[in-house]
Formats: C-alpha cells, sequence, structure tokens
C-alpha cells in the first residue's frame, strides 16, 4: 500500500482474513467514519479472496461511487497484479459483452460495480467474497441476489453510519463487526 495503515485498519484486516479463513462463510459488517480506510481494508479482503482462487464484487449504490472505488483500487491491485473490472449499466454492447466475458472466465478478479452485479446475464467463474459499500442503501434481497452468484461467498457490508450492536443484531442476524476508529494521516 502507498501508505501506513491504523491500528484500527490492521486489526480490521485481521479479524476479516481470519473469518475468510474458516469452514463458515463470513458476515461481518466494517464501520467506519467517512476518511477511516474501509475501502483500503475491503481492497485488502479482495486480495486475499484472489490469492485464494477466487473472486471478489464491490457493490456500491451509484455509478459515481462505484467509478471512484474502480479508480482508487485499480492502482493498488494492478500493482499486485490483479485485474480489475467495472460493470454498471452504462456499459452497453460490445463492450458489456466483453466485461461479462471477462468475469465469466475468471480474467476478471475484481469486479467493481452498482446494482448490474447481480443481474441475471452475470454470471461469476468463482465469487468468494462480495463486498458491500454503503449497504443500508441495499435492500436485504439486493445483497441476497448478489451472494446468489456464488456458492456461499463471504460477506463484508461498509457503513459510515454507526449502529450498535444489539442493532447490528436485530436487523442484520448473526454478523460480526469491525470498527475503524481512527483516521489516516
Amino acid at each position: 500500500l502507498p501508505f501506513r495503515q491504523t491500528g484500527a485498519q490492521v486489526r480490521a484486516i485481521a479479524e476479516i482474513s481470519d473469518d475468510m479463513s474458516s469452514q463458515s462463510p463470513m458476515r461481518r459488517m466494517l464501520q467506519g467514519d467517512v476518511g477511516s480506510g474501509k475501502t483500503a481494508v475491503a481492497m485488502l479482503a479482495m486480495a486475499d479472496a484472489v490469492e485464494a482462487g477466487g473472486q471478489a464484487v464491490l457493490m456500491a449504490p451509484t455509478e459515481i461511487l462505484a467509478r471512484q472505488h474502480y479508480a482508487t483500487i485499480r492502482k493498488m491491485a494492478e500493482a499486485a497484479g490483479i485485474d480489475v473490472a467495472v460493470l454498471t449499466a452504462r456499459a452497453k454492447g460490445r463492450e458489456r459483452t466483453e466485461i461479462l466475458e471477462r468475469i465469466a472466465n475468471g480474467e476478471a478478479q475484481i469486479v467493481i460495480g452498482t446494482h448490474a452485479l447481480f443481474q441475471e446475464s452475470v454470471v461469476y467463474n468463482n465469487l468468494t467474497l462480495a463486498v458491500v459499500d454503503e449497504q443500508h442503501r441495499f435492500g436485504v434481497h439486493q445483497r441476497l441476489r448478489l451472494t446468489a452468484k456464488g456458492t456461499a461467498p463471504h460477506m463484508l457490508v461498509m457503513t459510515a453510519t454507526p449502529i450498535p450492536r444489539t442493532l447490528v443484531l436485530a436487523a442484520f442476524g448473526d454478523m460480526d463487526v469491525s470498527k475503524l476508529t481512527e483516521k489516516p494521516a
């Protein structure tokens, strides 16, 4: 990474890595203020999924946010030899066909996009991690449609909204929580 991680990021990455190495699928929420480094933590989790031979997706609620994530993550991922694609409703015709082929054959190891990620025409080679940014902007059925694209993939949801643990359990079921309580320098 082109920066030093905070202690909270290191802890969150370790918690996520431990979850992803277990036998059952991870269900974890990553909470942190805007600018606390959630995207960097998600990038490292996605890199773990790719290193283990799988694919990862990051779903954002808007095309603008998806393209911002793509621009940020692509630089770090490509430096590590990881192929990243972006898929939104804007992709049409030949461009869309090429992106869908790269996803289906596993060439696109990390896919960043919007609701387009869980459409029927999208077939993943080996989806092992689904990351949902601003999770409160998506419904339960939308998150389930995304995870249904893989065989019991890990799920990491990110939010800047502080949610007490009891509400997380009530609203999302059995979900662990990692908190980014520091901001990078």
